[in-house]
């Protein structure tokens, strides 16, 4: 695979505007990243902008996208497929890039592997330093000091070629919130790029439990259906499922969790989940490798 060499890179940074101090605080953290400036686009995802930093280009959409439809609006600022940068980090609009030299560390691992296609962070809770298992996108989360290839990616916290996107297109718009980053890699894997965790890119985020979100449980589900009606070959759906409904089960969810938790399964086989694409046995097999086979 031939890639082109990494000197540009854009920023999309999603806010629902509620956190004008924090943005500012990571707007400032990307300007101060050593090298060529990085070129940043700020999203309102349904909600007014702040006053922002000049040269930051804006986009205010009138209603709330979700997640990986508020990101792509932000990739195509870029032009389509972001062509006018080489590379395009995705920062939470409450994180902060704690050191100056991320930005160079994303070009040098890019241009270091032509085969790279995803870069995800190591996310740090400011307050003590630590990294949350959750946030260490493998199986074996116990050292998250480790870098190493992965399968899936942390969307907040993260750096993707724009080729990937050029090629096998952007993040499913229709998921909202829960698994976009594991479509867009699965297909990206299944493309012949490869996703390495980083520890080494460093984005500081509040500690914070994904059930925050009142919409988790349901999107979860919903999602995880989704995810393996669009990519995964027949014979592995239901293996893949199964699994998860055995996880799910064995973390003893509230009732009102589980009772969520059904009616988005439920939801995932009723509703339409976006065009299929069917990964390559050898795309299977190259999860496997990479220690998570796509059963779990």
């Amino acid at each position: 695979m031939t890639a082109r060499r990494v000197r540009k890179l854009g920023a999309v940074v999603l806010t629902m505007g509620n956190r004008p101090a924090e943005l500012r605080a990571l707007l400032d953290s990307v300007a101060k990243q050593r090298g060529e400036p990085v070129e940043v686009v700020v999203v309102g995802n349904g909600s007014p902008l702040p006053e922002l930093p000049d040269g930051v280009r804006t986009v205010e959409l009138p209603e709330n996208l979700g997640i990986p439809a508020g990101r792509n609006v932000g990739i195509e600022a870029f032009g389509p497929g972001g062509c006018e940068v080489d590379a395009i980090l995705f920062l939470d609009d409450d994180g902060f890039l704690p050191n100056d030299d991320t930005a160079e560390l994303v070009r040098e691992a890019f241009n270091a592997d032509p085969r790279l296609g995803i870069i995800s962070f190591r996310i740090t809770d400011p307050a003590t330093g630590t990294t949350q298992r959750r946030h260490v996108p493998r199986l074996r989360a116990s050292d998250p000091m480790r870098s190493s290839r992965v399968t899936t990616f942390l969307g907040g916290a993260s750096a993707a070629r724009t080729e990937v996107f050029q090629q096998v297109g952007g993040l499913p718009d229709e998921f909202f919130y829960a698994h976009e980053e594991t479509d867009l890699a699965w297909r990206a894997l299944d493309a012949g790029w490869m996703v390495d965790y980083r520890s080494d890119m460093v984005l500081e985020h509040p500690a914070t439990a994904p059930s925050r979100h009142a919409v988790y449980h349901r999107m979860v589900a919903r999602n995880r259906v989704w995810l393996a009606r669009r990519n995964l070959p027949a014979p592995l759906v239901p293996l893949y499922l199964g699994t998860w409904i055995l996880l799910t089960i064995a973390r003893r969810p509230s009732r009102q969790a589980l009772r969520a938790w059904v009616g988005g399964f439920k939801e995932g086989w009723t509703t339409p989940c976006g065009p299929r694409h069917t990964m390559k046995w050898r795309t299977v097999w190259r999860l496997t490798r990479l220690g998570r086979p796509p059963v779990i």
